[in-house]
């Protein structure tokens, strides 16, 4: 990240830091790098502000951990709350969380208000690819309201907040730590860009993504 030129807007799902409370979700043993804790949370909080201010930050977390998580993001200013309803239970005992926060911070005063949304989405999760894939249709809905046309994703997973940039004719910068993970969403974003929404103008073939490992 420290490395990268200047980007409009932060949209990311990092490791929420509850793997040893939660296990592996009962989802066949897959289990994602750095859920153990939030110090992937703290170390980009700390770089965007460093690094870019004025920018919106859509980050998603887990309200299990939300006082840690706002602890651990302490160099961004809090903005709002956007709540995913997943339309159904996740598994597990006790307290069985239907729904994943998103919050939207600002590093520093931003250079440019949302659009108006609301704060409620609805979408049925999905999982087929990653354990924690996000739907499509929610990564659009989010980086619709956000100004800007380069969105940054430093935990990208499979992909998902490139085909909704791709979709919705943003520039995007993905980052994945996992091979197998980078590979697939290598692969989506580059047919999401050949397959563009006809309603939206899209950015210039050389300047649609950039990848990173």
């Amino acid at each position: 990240m420290p490395t990268l030129d200047p980007v409009d807007a932060v949209v990311t799902d990092p490791p929420y830091g509850i793997g040893d409370i939660v296990g592996d979700y009962g989802r066949e043993g897959r289990v994602i790098a750095g859920d153990s804790d939030l110090f992937l949370v703290a170390a980009t909080s700390r770089i965007i502000r460093q690094k870019w201010q004025g920018i919106w930050v859509a980050m998603f977390y887990s309200p299990r951990v939300s006082l840690g998580f706002y602890a651990n993001t302490a160099p961004l200013d809090v903005s709002d709350q956007i709540i995913w309803d997943k339309k159904a239970p996740g598994l597990g005992r006790g307290v069985r969380y239907q729904h994943e926060n998103i919050c939207l911070f600002s590093s520093g005063p931003p250079q440019k208000p949302i659009k108006d949304c609301f704060s409620v989405i609805k979408s049925y999760r999905v999982g087929k690819i990653h354990p924690h894939e996000k739907p499509v249709g929610l990564m659009r809905s989010i980086i619709r309201i956000l100004p800007g046309e380069t969105i940054l994703d430093p935990f990208m997973g499979s992909g998902t907040t490139g085909v909704a940039c791709a979709k919705l004719g943003r520039k995007f910068i993905g980052i994945e730590i996992e091979p197998k993970y980078f590979d697939i969403a290598c692969e989506r974003i580059e047919k999401a860009y050949d397959q563009p929404d006809l309603f939206v103008e899209q950015p210039k073939k050389a300047e649609q993504a950039g990848m990173d490992i």
